[in-house]
């Protein structure tokens, strides 16, 4: 019979335990860290940073790809583009969120706020650059009108009843917004608690930056004089918390038969709006109902829009306005109680 040796066992027993010690003590979990995206999506750029574990830019594309195909009117198989060829097809949760939001702030804004815009924007050179007009006469605006409104439109059992045709929608103003909200939420389910989304300048934010400090985000100054010139920051925001959007009509426009034509569209007369409201930034429960407001806000002019803000309970705005070749800020009563300078 051989004994063992009492070293060896000893020695051997050691070993063991500093093996045991030494794999409890290797932590095979990857740290958190903060990532980059950037790129260009919907005619726009967007510039993501978040902390993670893993670089979630596939989750990302993933979330762009469904939402262009719900809601992109460039996108001929999109649910957006067969609803206004009239081809039947079914709706989807991203589609029905944008039209419910259309819904409300189209009641809130007492119908400055209006998706089936689409057919004025299109006449007035908005669309695609093949369709600009240098004159619409009183005649095609009216006849145009007779097919706008969302009350001609109804979402029922997962499909768009159309009480016209002719009618057709238009998610612009909410997309970019509603975009940010979606990719907000994919960040959320992968456990981000730091996160900023920024397409084409409206903005989900949330926790704090690399630096541990709130994101800073920026509300450009309007620029009328020097097209193309480097933009100029009317003020730096501090935010932690936030879901912000900017509507603007300083830099879509064109010139016909003399006049500036803003992109922003009034659907109850027809017309492009011809007020001093150069911008209106809007922060909301949601970046996609702060998408809304603040081209309601564009719409409406400065003091119907103080007003609507305040009716709105859950959203605050900033204004710039052109007076005697100056600009003025305007602030609704709360917007003190969203951010911090």
């Amino acid at each position: 019979m051989i004994r063992p040796n009492k070293k060896h066992t000893i020695g051997a027993l050691l070993g063991l335990g500093l093996a045991v010690l030494l794999i409890w003590g290797v932590d095979n979990d990857p740290k958190p860290q903060y990532w980059h995206n950037e790129g260009h999506v919907f005619g726009t750029y967007y510039n993501i940073r978040y902390e993670a574990t893993a670089d979630l830019e596939d989750s990302i594309q993933a979330a762009f790809k469904d939402f262009d195909n719900s809601l992109s009117m460039f996108n001929p198989h999109s649910i957006l583009s067969a609803v206004n060829a009239n081809r039947d097809t079914t709706t989807n949760a991203a589609f029905e969120t944008m039209f419910d939001e259309a819904a409300r702030v189209y009641a809130l804004s007492n119908g400055a706020f209006d998706i089936t815009v689409a057919p004025l924007v299109k006449a007035f050179g908005f669309g695609k650059k093949s369709d600009q007009f240098s004159e619409i006469s009183i005649q095609t605006i009216d006849s145009l009108r007779e097919f706008v409104g969302f009350d001609k439109v109804q979402l029922v059992n997962h499909k768009v009843i159309k009480f016209d045709q002719r009618v057709q929608l238009d998610a612009g103003a909410v997309a970019k917004g509603q975009a940010c909200d979606m990719i907000a939420d994919v960040l959320r389910k992968n456990g981000c608690e730091n996160y900023l989304v920024d397409i084409g300048g409206e903005v989900v934010a949330h926790g704090v930056n690399a630096k541990g400090e709130p994101w800073h985000v920026g509300i450009t100054k309007p620029n009328l004089n020097n097209e193309g010139a480097q933009e100029d920051l009317q003020e730096i925001l501090a935010v932690s918390d936030i879901c912000m959007a900017t509507s603007g009509n300083y830099r879509n426009y064109y010139y016909a038969d003399g006049e500036r034509r803003s992109h922003t569209i009034d659907p109850r007369t027809g017309y492009p709006v011809q007020h001093s409201v150069l911008s209106a930034t809007v922060v909301s429960s949601s970046c996609m109902r702060a998408d809304a407001l603040a081209t309601a806000c564009m719409v409406l002019g400065a003091d119907k829009a103080m007003e609507m803000i305040e009716r709105a309970q859950d959203a605050a705005c900033y204004l710039i306005v052109a007076q005697n070749d100056s600009l003025v800020v305007l602030q609704s009563q709360k917007w003190s109680d969203f951010v911090q300078k």
